[in-house]
């Protein structure tokens, strides 16, 4: 399941994306270590799956709009040297 527009701007910085996963990887670990039930440990770590996956692996890379390509040079202009 892919993220939406909304989600992926609100999740573009890394801080956002690393809080959430730090947040179910410490709640995956009370959930096994604590109070060993089951069905949340499996509901965490799917959530968990989830969020590695579309946060890490398939998040798309930040475009910089504000970073302008200037345009190329002529070859003439390349090869002389001034003085």
């Amino acid at each position: 399941m892919a993220l939406k527009e909304n989600d992926l701007k609100w999740f573009r910085p890394m801080w956002r994306r690393v809080a959430v996963a730090v947040f179910l990887a410490l709640w995956l670990g009370w959930e096994l270590l604590f109070t060993q039930d089951m069905f949340w440990a499996v509901l965490v770590g799917a959530a968990l799956a989830y969020v590695g996956w579309n946060f890490f692996y398939r998040f798309p890379k930040e475009e910089n709009e504000n970073e302008q390509v200037p345009p190329p040079r002529p070859a003439d202009e390349q090869e002389r040297q001034d003085p």
